[in-house]
């Protein structure tokens, strides 16, 4: 193993034993300390990223991806406030579930506990760093951060505030690790450190789960990618409709949770298709959609409307285009979702309390709605704090992942010095 990485896994580990003891009123007292830090250096982070999001600009990064990277006055200041928020959330380290006694007189009761170390790979998020760091200190997991190239000097800047709050609280700074260096190859030797880590979290597009799919050999979360649609049904309140959908493409397009697919009921398309048009239009969306849709787009006198591919309904837009698509039904809209990789964010609107139940039972995505945009799905805004990723499987988490999704339990075992006959 790399030299580097081992130093790194061996003070992350040796540092998890210690937070994990830390008491609650500890670890709130270093997460304010972060705050307070990340605060009095908002001007260094913001330079800091600014000289990323030049060299990101020079090198032709795209659009979506520039608005990842990006950390202003205001971005900076909500994610310092999602760690004071974190903060003020019930620690779940110590609770106590399913509690019974046996016959015997054993007491058994499972205890959350600390996973241990965290290693988390992301792209062009900065704010990943500071969300991981405070779930992680909250939960007292230690962690190992390797962020993308593009976000290097965005991510030094932040983990430099980091580590003073720590010290300044008297937390060890050696449970937080950064991977400073860039160099890919690092990447398939950090998914084989299974002596040192106990969960591995990738927080970037299929490509990079793909990766830690295959390579490592730790358990991995898999998350933050699949197709989010809406159906619109045969009975649904149209003209409140579209403000849902238009929130769920525009209001922060590049988001994992931002409207790639739109399906309509093909019974009020010809309705439905002119209002779309008209709001769509102040946005300069770009419509892609199958013959049908396409048609009634074309009707409506809608320029920006390219005619879809074989593969356009398996693409995660990040950016202001949308795949339509009209359905008879309910149940075709369901069987879309099912071919088309709905793991993410998928919404009925609808009328009909049955459709309602019937869709959110049978989508495959991690967070269903009835009729409400699908940019909900975030820990923020699900009351958890942060979030360290939005799982799209099934094991052992599903949707955003709080506090509570990083810990597990320990049995425990209470006798009167008892033994087993």
């Amino acid at each position: 193993m790399n030299n580097y990485l081992q130093e790194k896994g061996e003070k992350a580990k040796k540092a998890s034993f210690e937070l994990a003891v830390l008491s609650t009123a500890k670890k709130n007292q270093c997460l304010l300390s972060i705050a307070d830090t990340l605060t009095r250096q908002k001007d260094i982070i913001i330079a800091a990223n600014n000289t990323d999001l030049a060299q990101a600009r020079e090198k032709g990064m795209s659009e979506a991806l520039l608005d990842r990277l990006k950390l202003d006055e205001k971005r900076l200041t909500g994610i310092i406030s999602d760690v004071r928020k974190v903060v003020s959330l019930d620690d779940p380290v110590g609770s106590e579930i399913d509690t019974k006694i046996l016959p015997n007189g054993l007491k058994l009761a499972k205890r959350r506990i600390p996973i241990g170390v965290l290693g988390v790979i992301y792209e062009a998020r900065p704010n990943v760093t500071v969300d991981i760091v405070s779930l992680c200190i909250k939960t007292g997991n230690a962690c190992i951060l390797r962020g993308g190239s593009e976000t290097i000097n965005s991510n030094i800047a932040l983990i430099s505030a980091i580590h003073e709050g720590m010290r300044t609280a008297g937390v060890s700074e050696d449970a937080v690790q950064f991977i400073d260096q860039t160099d890919r190859e690092l990447v398939s030797e950090f998914l084989k450190m299974d002596q040192y880590i106990d969960m591995i979290i990738p927080r970037g597009g299929a490509r990079l789960s793909k990766i830690c799919r295959e390579q490592s050999t730790i358990p991995v979360i898999i998350g933050g990618f699949g197709i989010s649609h809406i159906y619109v049904d045969y009975n649904a309140d149209l003209e409140r409709s579209v403000p849902v959908i238009i929130n769920s493409k525009v209001q922060r397009p590049a988001a994992c949770n931002a409207l790639d697919t739109l399906l309509i009921n093909e019974a009020v398309a010809e309705k439905f298709i002119p209002m779309l048009a008209e709001e769509f239009v102040k946005y300069k969306i770009k419509v892609v959609a199958e013959k049908s849709a396409y048609e009634l787009f074309k009707k409506a006198g809608y320029e920006m409307l390219e005619a879809a591919a074989d593969d356009s309904f398996d693409q995660e837009w990040l950016g202001l285009t949308v795949g339509i698509r009209l359905v008879k039904d309910v149940d075709e809209a369901l069987v879309h979702t099912h071919i088309h990789n709905a793991t993410h964010s998928d919404s009925i609107l609808t009328n009909d309390y049955r459709n309602a139940e019937k869709f959110v039972n049978g989508v495959g995505s991690a967070a269903a709605y009835i009729n409400a945009s699908t940019r909900f799905t975030d820990g923020g805004q699900f009351g958890l704090g942060a979030e360290v990723a939005i799982s799209t499987q099934k094991l052992h988490a599903h949707g955003p992942m709080g506090l509570v999704e990083l810990t597990s339990y320990r049995w425990i075992c209470e006798g009167d010095y008892l033994i087993r006959s």
